[in-house]
């Protein structure tokens, strides 16, 4: 009789559970490695052969593993078959929403992308109308990717996300078909919803496919038309009491006029970095960029401070001096939450970040090394304008992965 013993916290475990956590590795194998023959998943678990091919068999009735394929044609006797995920065995959907607009990814059980959509959104529109018009697109990119129904959603949006609740728990200043959306969609689609801030997911997306995935504590800055952190400590997201960690737009720091409080951070780090700083910040260096929406630092959209850093660096000695105030500035966020946290790497993410690219990291982690004595890392964003949509489909993943393959 096939032996299926295994130890799980000190103590011999069932038939029944031993199957269970051997089932869970080979998926995560399979999902991980690649297809493999079931010599290779007996070399990589060490299980006895007899465990595997009842494994493999057991997993093929449940329909997430198939026989994808044949290895060892060149040689003689029977090809060993090669066994692989099924991709459409499950799908889920990430959801990007901003206040102007949301875009769409459907993806396969193995993280590919299947289907994508956006849908621009008028500031004026009724908030029940714009709900069900998301719904109507999410709908539309499932159906497009034959992944009806989908297994689970993704949505990343700005604004405080409640831990105890997982629903949303900011205060005014964001549309309100916002607060409406994750009922609508779980309503519409009969799919459950996981509701993230869009910063956090961004991190998300940055640690398994950008910049530090070979850090397991970091810090990411969001710089944009709003500021934001995202704290990551021992591969963990944190997310703080309320939501909140991160919220370091508000950080109290030196060269304002001000002081934030707790209905504005118009006095905070905010101040300093916001888009509309780094168009004034612009402004007052001499640069102009009106291709990009900005001329003489009028505009305060992320898109014109944006245009405005890639103008500065290709403007010589001016876009040095205004690239190096900038960084001075940055700094003060990052030491700020150096001496708190001591992440040792600070990804600069958001618009600004992503045009500033390594240059502007490089002059921040200058900046940060004489303001600090905790030696810091600071990397630019490489995942870009579609980190926070990546973001949740990755954590919608994670979760389908961990239902379907068993859950740690």
């Amino acid at each position: 009789m096939t032996s299926t013993k295994a130890s799980v916290a000190g103590r011999t475990a069932s038939p029944s559970t031993a199957r269970a956590i051997n089932d869970r590795l080979a998926l995560h194998l399979l999902k991980d490695k690649g297809p493999l023959t079931a010599g290779e998943l007996k070399s990589l678990t060490g299980l006895s052969r007899p465990t595997i091919a009842d494994l493999v068999e057991r997993l093929r009735q449940t329909g997430l593993v198939a026989v994808v394929g044949e290895s060892g044609a060149e040689r003689r006797g029977p090809n060993a078959r090669v066994y692989g995920l099924v991709a459409d065995s499950a799908h889920v959907a990430g959801v990007d929403v901003r206040t102007d607009g949301v875009a769409v990814c459907v993806a396969d059980l193995l993280g590919r992308t299947v289907a994508e959509e956006s849908l621009p959104v008028a500031p004026d529109v009724d908030p029940a109308h714009t709900a069900a018009a998301v719904v109507a697109l999410v709908e539309r990119a499932a159906e497009r990717a034959g992944a009806a129904p989908l297994h689970r959603i993704g949505i990343g949006m700005p604004g405080l996300i409640d831990p105890a609740t997982g629903e949303l728990n900011s205060p005014g200043g964001l549309p309100s078909w916002h607060r409406e959306l994750a009922t609508a969609l779980h309503g519409g689609l009969a799919a459950p919803v996981l509701l993230e801030n869009e910063v956090n997911l961004a991190a998300v997306a940055e640690q398994r496919l950008g910049a530090v995935r070979d850090r397991d504590t970091f810090v990411l800055l969001w710089l944009g038309h709003g500021i934001g952190a995202a704290v990551v400590l021992d591969r963990v997201l944190r997310r703080g009491a309320s939501g909140g960690t991160g919220e370091i737009g508000f950080l109290p720091v030196p060269g304002t006029v001000g002081l934030p409080s707790a209905t504005g951070c118009d006095g905070g780090f905010h101040s300093l970095v916001g888009s509309a700083a780094v168009c004034e910040l612009a402004q007052q260096h001499g640069l102009e960029a009106a291709a990009g929406g900005l001329h003489g630092g009028g505009a305060e959209g992320s898109g014109a401070a944006e245009a405005v850093i890639r103008a500065a660096l290709e403007a010589g000695e001016r876009g040095e001096t205004f690239l190096d105030a900038l960084a001075a500035r940055i700094a003060l966020g990052v030491a700020a939450i150096c001496a708190v946290l001591d992440p040792g790497c600070a990804v600069l993410g958001g618009e600004v970040g992503r045009a500033g690219g390594e240059g502007l990291a490089r002059r921040v982690e200058e900046h940060v090394a004489r303001l600090s004595p905790l030696r810091t890392w600071v990397r630019a964003g490489v995942v870009g304008g579609g980190g926070v949509l990546r973001g949740a489909v990755l954590t919608a993943l994670d979760a389908t992965q961990n239902e379907l393959f068993g859950a740690p």
